[in-house]
């Protein structure tokens, strides 16, 4: 607003002032009497223009089900990171066994520039949507920095295929790294009651029906596999009687199987616990426990047996807990689709499967389509003060309510593109292309405000309203054109980006359409709302060549 006149008025020739006889002449020139005649017809036709676009809108809404959804697109840096899950009770040796030779495996590839490795715990947080790992021994975690996007895709590969041959023990996952707030699987349901036995046999159930979808791979849910416990059944009154309490004989039962830590050694900055146990003959002989003694106040001593049953039980090694109702997450990645797509075609058979569990147990969507939907509730709900924000603007500059409402009117259509475009290139929508179309709604507004802003001044001019509709929109075709087609191409290098790209393709889809709209649509609408009728042309126009085009009276 400042700097274009300035430069315009430094630039520009002192004579151009005397070519503004020929203003009205250049809206002749064939191109711009062609677009003459069809905004003529769309006004003539109103109410098909209307009745058409409406359709159009209704239907891109419609068909907006067939776009591919998803929450963020992945990430184009060249990491990737592998988790190893060991069964739950394996030792440290056997985790690092298998990162061992999955490094091994990876050694020699030309497409890979290091290998970092993780035992017991995931890698620190580098990168900040990181979805980090809970520490266990039987966890290992490798991040493989490739040469570059297609090197990550071969190396993706490569690893999956390790996992299908090479590694029978472990429960293996490689993922991209993601954009956005760590999801981590992007299919999950979560399986909330308050049994555990329940709970966990509908999550087998759900985890049934995610395998039998075409693009589902690799489910698997977060409860622990079960592991073996030694179980002691105290006799309480005998305890008594000796004196003794279940806290002591849980302590020598910890002593005869993993040990107690007694106290700690410090050594310059660290500690290590000391730990009292017994040797490993009688550690791993599980026959001899029942032979520990407990020490009584006199310096006597009882077998362990005479207080306490012993017996070999088997329980979860993890359970979760949500809102401190039991919980189960099924989980799985995708392929040759998208998590919300997947998702929302598991959802039926979930619904189903809802209705038929015992009152009190549920299943959730957890995953992308949960943060998808978090996320597009957090920018809807400061939708309604945007929309406010919005009008009071267009009150102050068209100070006219239904010409405030016929440019919001136009806001919405650029929908028509949106789903077009992606639709037919297969391009995602997510939180990126909605920020994409949010920006459109700016822009197709800036456009029908101009065209309005032209009508009015047209009008102030003395011209008819008909005469206004119809030359307002000629007059405006090549600014308007222009600005959309200059946002259009610099969109097309957007497109390539793994990250910007889907909000890139909504907006040259959407604008493209929407500028069309604007210049027909918008002129039949004007019209209709007010009632434009043709002007009467008398014996004197008559007798004016109709290719010729008379301005407006001042």
């Amino acid at each position: 607003m400042i700097f274009t006149p300035y430069i315009a008025y430094k630039l520009l020739p002192d004579n151009m002032a005397q070519h503004g006889h020929d203003e009205d002449a250049v809206y002749q020139r064939p191109v711009y009497a062609r677009f003459r005649s069809i905004v003529d017809w769309c006004v003539v036709h109103r109410r098909t223009v209307v009745a058409t676009t409406a359709a159009l809108f209704v239907l891109s809404i419609a068909l907006f089900k067939l776009v591919p959804q998803q929450f963020f697109p992945e990430s184009d840096r060249p990491e990737l990171m592998v988790d190893l899950w060991l069964p739950q009770g394996a030792s440290y040796a056997a985790t690092e066994h298998e990162v061992k030779a999955m490094e091994q495996a990876l050694a020699g590839s030309d497409d890979i520039v290091s290998v970092t490795s993780y035992v017991g715990v995931g890698s620190p947080r580098f990168y900040l949507p990181l979805d980090q790992q809970t520490p266990n021994i039987n966890f290992g975690q490798l991040v493989v920095m490739t040469k570059g996007e297609e090197s990550r895709e071969r190396v993706l590969t490569q690893i999956q295929n390790l996992f299908e041959t090479d590694f029978p023990l472990v429960r293996g996952r490689v993922s991209r790294l993601e954009n956005g707030p760590p999801v981590g699987y992007p299919v999950q349901f979560r399986v909330s009651g308050p049994d555990d036995r329940k709970v966990a046999g509908i999550a087998d159930q759900v985890a049934e029906l995610m395998r039998a979808h075409p693009n589902v791979r690799r489910v698997n849910s977060d409860v622990g596999e079960q592991v073996k416990v030694m179980r002691a059944e105290v006799d309480q009154d005998k305890v008594r009687v000796l004196g003794l309490s279940s806290r002591e004989i849980a302590r020598t039962m910890q002593i005869g199987l993993s040990g107690f830590a007694t106290t700690q050694f410090r050594e310059g900055d660290e500690s290590i616990e000391v730990v009292a146990r017994l040797e490993q003959a009688e550690r791993t002989d599980l026959g001899n426990l029942e032979d520990v003694k407990l020490y009584l106040s006199d310096g006597r001593s009882v077998a362990l047996s005479q207080v306490a049953r012993l017996s070999l039980e088997a329980e979860d090694s993890l359970l979760w807990r949500r809102n401190r109702v039991p919980t189960i997450t099924v989980r799985s990645d995708v392929e040759g689709a998208e998590g919300n797509d997947v998702t929302a075609a598991l959802q039926p058979r979930i619904a189903a499967l809802t209705k038929t569990l015992p009152l009190g147990y549920s299943i959730v969507v957890a995953g992308s389509s949960e943060a998808s939907a978090s996320s597009s509730a957090a920018i809807m709900g400061v939708v309604p003060l945007a929309l406010v924000l919005i009008l009071v603007l267009l009150m102050i500059q068209l100070r006219d309510m239904k010409k405030a409402a016929l440019v919001l009117a136009t806001g919405p259509l650029g929908l028509i593109g949106v789903t077009a475009i992606l639709g037919i290139f297969r391009v995602p929508f997510g939180f990126v292309a909605m920020l994409g179309v949010i920006a459109l709604f700016g822009m197709i507004l800036r456009n029908s405000v101009i065209l309005i802003a032209q009508i009015d001044s047209d009008l102030a001019r003395g011209c008819s309203l008909w005469e206004a509709i119809v030359e307002s929109a000629v007059r405006r075709l090549r600014p308007i054109s222009l600005t959309a087609l200059a946002a259009i191409l610099a969109m097309i290098p957007l497109t390539r980006s793994t990250f910007w790209g889907p909000m890139a393709w909504a907006i040259m889809g959407g604008l493209l359409v929407a500028t069309l709209l604007t210049l027909l649509f918008l002129p039949a609408l004007y019209a209709m709302c007010y009632g434009a009728t043709r002007t009467p042309v008398t014996n004197a126009q008559s007798e004016i060549d109709s290719s010729e085009v008379l301005p407006c009276a001042a």
